[in-house]
């Protein structure tokens, strides 16, 4: 595969970053995936906007614009004779003296890379709560960094089976996230899904689901739940960017509707309707579900 690196596209087995990269030394850097359908980045002024903040977070003098962004996705789709593809946008500290600094970052690791995706279209899962706990954020929110070691490890105590996610707990106990994905439940035509501020990702796929439902007129309540408030409940999804709305149908010995949840597939249904025009965050195609 080809890839963008800081000015030039080049093949995959010719791409390298300095050793001195404090991306690489101290893992400051941040990365957004986005999936791209026949051509069009979905969400990607969403995905760009949470990345630039994130960049600020980090000290990194680096802020990625939509016009440079869709030249350099476009290139890259005809150059690996793409349509439908999973892209990623990182973003490292660039090359620096060792020790830690306080200084911004002026000259960024800039990288897209992309590679042909074939998710099914009605897939479900099972989900099980880890034993390990999410850990907190590194700063004051967390952002999609470099960081992914609870991420790894929460994987590796799942094992390898891609039907079958993971579900963190903080260390109070509250319901958080998955391993890569946020998570939604619905009891008696409510929706819930655990606040940012238990410290998970503010998923951009989360983000488009809760404008959703506020704009269909659903009920629905971010907030700090226990585990059994998500399993007395009748439907559960999980969201993320590359595998969309993912209805999970069992937990240890409970059984949830799954694909046959009324507000799991109007969901879906909307967000099939949105995924495959240029997305921009002041449109939003509901059709008729009112």
């Amino acid at each position: 595969m080809f890839l963008y690196l800081n000015g030039e596209y080049i093949h995959q087995k010719d791409a390298f970053i300095s050793p001195f990269d404090h991306g690489y030394l101290y893992g400051i850097g941040a990365f957004e995936t986005i999936r791209i359908y026949q051509g069009h980045p979905f969400l990607l002024d969403d995905h760009l906007e949470r990345l630039n903040e994130s960049l600020k977070h980090l000290n990194i003098d680096c802020s990625i614009t939509i016009d440079f962004a869709l030249r350099v996705i476009q290139n890259l789709l005809q150059l690996n004779d793409l349509q439908d593809a999973y892209l990623r946008i990182n973003v490292s500290a660039g090359e620096a003296d060792l020790g830690l600094t306080v200084r911004p970052y002026e000259e960024p690791s800039i990288i897209f890379f992309m590679k042909d995706i074939n998710i099914p279209e009605n897939q479900t899962k099972e989900a099980l709560f880890l034993n390990l706990r999410r850990n907190l954020p590194e700063g004051l929110y967390r952002i999609k960094s470099h960081h992914f070691l609870n991420n790894m490890l929460g994987k590796r105590e799942i094992g390898a089976n891609p039907r079958v996610e993971g579900i963190f707990l903080t260390k109070d106990g509250f319901i958080a996230e998955g391993i890569v994905s946020n998570v939604f439940w619905v009891k008696d035509q409510i929706v819930f899904t655990p606040a940012v501020e238990t410290g998970i990702l503010n998923g951009i796929t989360r983000q488009f689901i809760i404008k959703v439902l506020k704009s269909l007129g659903v009920t629905y309540y971010e907030g700090w739940y226990k585990p059994n408030e998500l399993l007395m409940s009748e439907e559960v999804f999980i969201t993320n960017s590359l595998q969309e709305i993912v209805p999970i149908t069992k937990m240890g010995e409970r059984t949830f509707l799954g694909l046959s949840g009324q507000i799991t597939q109007k969901l879906k249904s909307i967000y099939v309707e949105n995924r495959e025009c240029l997305y921009s965050k002041h449109q939003l195609k509901v059709g008729d579900s009112k």
